[in-house]
């Protein structure tokens, strides 16, 4: 698996890449052949298809059909293109206005669509973005959107960041779990059920009872309930309700 990190780039240039400013003196020459968001989009194309290792200058220049050099006019490097390809996921996000909705649908609401994006596009999983985000304007939309989630829970401001940080946390964790664990059985060729079948013959000589009650017993038992060692669905939904139930403990009974 390839790790990056946002917010590695040069300041500057990443932003007035992200707000669509110049970024220094425009040099002379003849008229660019494509915007910088047709090579972002290329370079989202390429993450979506063959993961972020695929991402590379050279790679998206060829497909927005530039030379490998001319691309960096558009985005100075890797670095910054990482930001912009996550600002635009981001800004592409549903945004529903909340209504009238109870605290706990609203962060219900705001944890499935992190999810579904993290499905969508699991290349994002492989990149730290909670502590140093592309401070862009798909970032920025998506944060007060969710930030309105936690509207009249009379959380102070600080908690209300902290506790939004906590539930993304969580999903995040989640996001990559369940990406690895996709990566598992499309390299093995193999699924959960089919590892498990193959492997019980040596299984059952090898985790003795006496020795392992526990890790036997609960283990058997919760192999039989979700048909593998680890089901993305039940982790989903009993990590969600005790992340909601902490923030409860919080908020408090009397609202949501």
């Amino acid at each position: 698996m390839t790790s990056a990190s946002t917010g590695s780039g040069e300041p500057s240039r990443t932003l007035a890449l992200l707000w669509g400013e110049p970024a220094g003196a425009r040099r002379k020459g003849p008229a660019r052949s494509v915007t910088v968001a047709q090579v972002v989009d290329a370079a989202l194309a390429l993450a979506d298809a063959e993961g972020l290792a695929a991402v590379t200058m050279r790679a998206v220049a060829e497909r927005v059909g530039v030379s490998a050099m001319s691309v960096y006019t558009y985005v100075p490097g890797k670095p910054e293109l990482l930001d912009l390809m996550v600002d635009a996921r981001y800004a592409r996000m549903p945004r529903e206005p909340w209504g009238r909705q109870a605290w706990r649908q609203r962060l219900t609401t705001v944890a499935e669509a992190n999810r579904d994006l993290l499905a969508a596009h699991p290349w994002l999983t492989e990149v730290a973005a909670l502590s140093r985000p592309p401070l862009g304007p798909g970032v920025m939309a998506k944060y007060e959107h969710e930030l309105a989630a936690l509207d009249d829970t009379g959380l102070s401001e600080v908690d209300t960041d902290a506790a939004l940080a906590y539930l993304l946390g969580f999903v995040q964790s989640h996001g990559r779990s369940a990406h690895d664990a996709a990566r598992v059985g499309t390299d093995s060729a193999m699924s959960d059920a089919e590892w498990w079948a193959a492997n019980q013959p040596v299984l059952a000589r090898a985790l003795d009872p006496a020795a392992y009650p526990r890790a036997v017993r609960i283990g058997a038992a919760a192999g039989a309930a979700q048909g593998s060692a680890w089901s993305a669905e039940r982790a989903w939904e009993f990590g969600l309700a005790r992340t909601l139930d902490g923030l409860a403990a919080l908020i408090g009974d009397g609202v949501g």
